[in-house]
């Protein structure tokens, strides 16, 4: 059963969504991708072009080549990445968004894109050898050092700094994510005590010992925000889950595994609904569920927290069969589509396509097919 579902699975990836935005999502003249797409595969335009958008679908398509050699996408990646460069960093910083036109929109840097920025730069180097990419993230992490760095712990959400802003874990994740895999393209010794650093911050402050949660929102000395420091994502236990694993092959400490059981435990526990699904958002108090509508990211990323979680072969499978099936009865629709919300019945909200949501079906979906290939002798698959 496992692997029919894999196999549909990738399917659906290589042929239906990757294939589709390629070619109804990508602007063929610049190189860029659209924000948001309607479920008929025309532009669904919000007057609004993200660098995290740009960088999303940069990861996703240098991570797609990586894996399946199709010269269509690998025709992509050279102008995508030079859109970016070219239109989203100006004056040695990012800015955060352009409008349908391509003028400038938004200039403020945020922390959550230059996270996309040193990912998906890391795997477009690993598929075309553009020195570029590994100059630009040396840029990106010495800006976010000099400017963005506050000294309580961390980044700042953004540049210019308001000292006042709320501070999130969030950003902080991605960052750590994009340090991950900046670090394992380049081994430098910089972007490891980085890592070690957003470990050590998740450690001490994201981390609420007395309920065993993640927290979200914060004041800037790190204390649990007054109106919405309850708020907890199951969504972001099981990222955290995956992430702290792979850092634990970095900087191996039983302190990030330790940490990691105990959000999968948490989440598994209390983030999972009775028929089905995830959670967006439950009170890290009570457990109680707060938003009982279900995105599509959660599932995906506790498809990759299944796939680290020393558990049972039996457990992993018995619980991606079920995550799977449900994704497929619910979220992923004929020709590549995808439902991103559902409602608590699980039925599907009327949305569209965002840009942004490629790069987690994408990784959900190939680090299943990853671990079963090692572990389930997956067949016929990429």
């Amino acid at each position: 059963m496992l692997n029919s579902a894999l196999l549909s699975s990738q399917s659906f990836l290589f042929d239906g969504l990757l294939k589709n935005w390629s070619r109804h999502g990508i602007d063929k003249e610049q190189g860029f991708s659209y924000e948001s797409m309607n479920h008929d595969w025309t532009i669904n335009s919000i007057n609004r072009i993200r660098l995290l958008t740009q960088c999303r679908q940069l990861y996703t398509f240098s991570h797609a080549c990586q894996n399946h050699h199709t010269k269509d996408w690998q025709a992509l990646l050279g102008p995508l990445f030079n859109f970016i460069t070219s239109r989203y960093f100006i004056d040695g910083r990012w800015i955060f968004a352009l409008n349908d036109d391509l003028s400038i929109k938004d200039q403020h840097s945020d922390a959550y894109a230059l996270a996309f920025v040193l990912l998906s730069f890391s795997h477009y180097y690993k598929v075309t050898n553009d020195d570029r990419a590994l100059s630009y993230m040396k840029e990106t992490h010495q800006f976010l050092l000099n400017n963005m760095q506050a000294e309580s712990g961390g980044f700042y959400e953004s540049f210019p700094v308001d000292v006042e802003q709320t501070r999130r874990q969030n950003p902080h994740m991605h960052l750590l994510e994009g340090y991950i895999a900046a670090f394992e393209v380049t081994q430098d010794a910089d972007y490891k005590a980085t890592i070690q650093s957003l470990l050590a911050l998740a450690l001490a402050h994201f981390y609420d010992k007395k309920s065993k949660t993640l927290r979200e929102f914060f004041n800037t000395d790190w204390q649990l925000h007054p109106t919405t420091g309850h708020l907890v994502e199951p969504g972001h236990h099981f990222e955290w889950v995956w992430l702290l694993y792979q850092a634990n092959k970095i900087l191996p400490n039983s302190d990030y595994t330790d940490l990691a059981q105990q959000l999968w435990l948490t989440a598994s526990r209390h983030g999972l609904a009775n028929n089905g699904g995830i959670y967006n958002q439950i009170d890290g108090n009570d457990y109680h569920p707060i938003d009982k509508e279900k995105r599509i990211w959660p599932i995906t990323e506790y498809l990759k927290a299944v796939t680290v979680m020393p558990i049972g072969k039996e457990e992993k499978i018995n619980r991606l069969e079920k995550a799977l099936d449900f994704m497929q009865q619910h979220y992923l629709q004929p020709n590549g589509r995808w439902n991103e919300y559902l409602n608590a019945d699980n039925t599907p909200k009327d949305f569209p396509l965002p840009g942004t949501s490629s790069y987690h079906i994408f990784l959900g979906l190939t680090e299943v097919i990853a671990w079963a290939k090692a572990n389930n002798d997956l067949e016929d698959s990429f």
